[in-house]
């Protein structure tokens, strides 16, 4: 599980790690992912990228207020289900291959799972 500082610092991480490769695929990538046809899979995973950077220092704000193990349990599920959703995303869209086409909905299971329990937390105070 992690801490509140692992789960702001890793929120942070993410999301200057999500602008980052957000950039790379609008510029050095372009060509690679217009060929791939993979332009909206990449864009796909930077926007869930980010989106769960954000959550994840939210939850991470919150871990004071509503001090339980399910908050942090939540935000591990929600790191994970980035690394899992959209870097499997990142690769097929790289790679233009759909070896990895299993793990995304692994990923995205990690979030509503993460979602579930961020609710739960709040709503059991």
């Amino acid at each position: 599980m992690l801490s509140q500082r692992q789960s702001l610092l890793f929120g942070i991480l993410l999301g200057g790690l999500a602008v980052a490769l957000g950039a790379f695929g609008a510029h050095a990538l372009k060509n690679l992912l217009i060929q791939n046809n993979r332009v909206e899979t990449y864009e796909l995973a930077v926007r869930y990228h980010f989106f769960h950077a954000l959550a994840l220092i939210l939850i991470s704000q919150l871990m004071d207020k509503f001090p339980n193990n399910t908050l942090k349990t939540s935000a591990t599920c929600v790191a994970t289900g980035t690394l899992l959703f959209s870097g499997s995303l990142y690769v097929m869209a790289i790679s233009n291959t759909t070896k990895l086409a299993l793990i995304t909905p692994i990923g995205g299971g990690f979030f509503l799972i993460g979602w579930g329990l961020f609710f739960y937390s709040v709503w059991k105070k």
